[in-house]
């Protein structure tokens, strides 16, 4: 089975910014409370267009989160028909391999997984994500020199590799779900281009 996607990352989460967890650091606050969200441009798996939807993922580490298993909760656009469903479901649960897989290798407990009302949208280098009543976050780009981004590339950690993260803060994220209860503003952020395939 053959897949690819293309399109725009975005992530906020409770360590000071930028995040030293991308450097395989220890979290700034002792564990890793994460909000991560996926537009998909274009994409496809064996003929099942995947355009236009939205993912998205709670992960939560108490600990390093290179050494100590995430509790996660996967969400998915409920505008997929049930063929997207299922092809979304196989490519970020880690099934077909590439960037999810090897993602995958760090979770040690999926709490849920489903569709979910969902909207993603960009300002520029701003974004923002919802999901339904369960969780939101506002991204705000940081200014760098001349006015222009600060990029991170080449981290040992990333979700989108290959592609710089323009590193920024949160103007606010909330999830409420699983039992979880995480409200803050002023964290770290990241957004970026991904290409996944497999």
């Amino acid at each position: 089975m053959t897949w690819q996607l293309t399109g725009t990352y975005l992530e906020a989460c409770n360590c000071e910014a930028a995040c030293p967890c991308v450097f395989l650091g220890p979290p700034t606050d002792g564990d890793c409370t994460a909000l991560l969200g996926w537009h998909i441009d274009e994409g496809a798996l064996d003929g099942v267009t995947l355009d236009g939807l939205n993912v998205a993922m709670a992960a939560y580490s108490p600990g390093h989160m290179a050494e100590t298993p995430w509790q996660v909760a996967l969400y998915i656009d409920d505008r997929a028909s049930e063929e997207q469903l299922g092809a979304l479901g196989q490519i970020f649960g880690g099934q077909l391999g590439g960037v999810p897989a090897a993602l995958g290798n760090f979770i040690g407990e999926v709490l849920g997984a489903g569709p979910a009302p969902m909207t993603f949208e960009m300002n520029g280098t701003d974004g923002s994500l919802t999901i339904g009543e369960v969780a939101s976050m506002a991204t705000k780009a940081m200014e760098g020199q001349d006015g222009g981004p600060v990029e991170i590339s080449g981290h040992p950690l990333a979700v989108a590799p290959g592609n710089p993260a323009l590193a920024g803060r949160s103007e606010h994220m909330r999830f409420n779900d699983h039992g979880f209860s995480w409200e803050l503003a002023g964290k770290n952020a990241f957004t970026s281009s991904f290409q996944y395939s497999g």
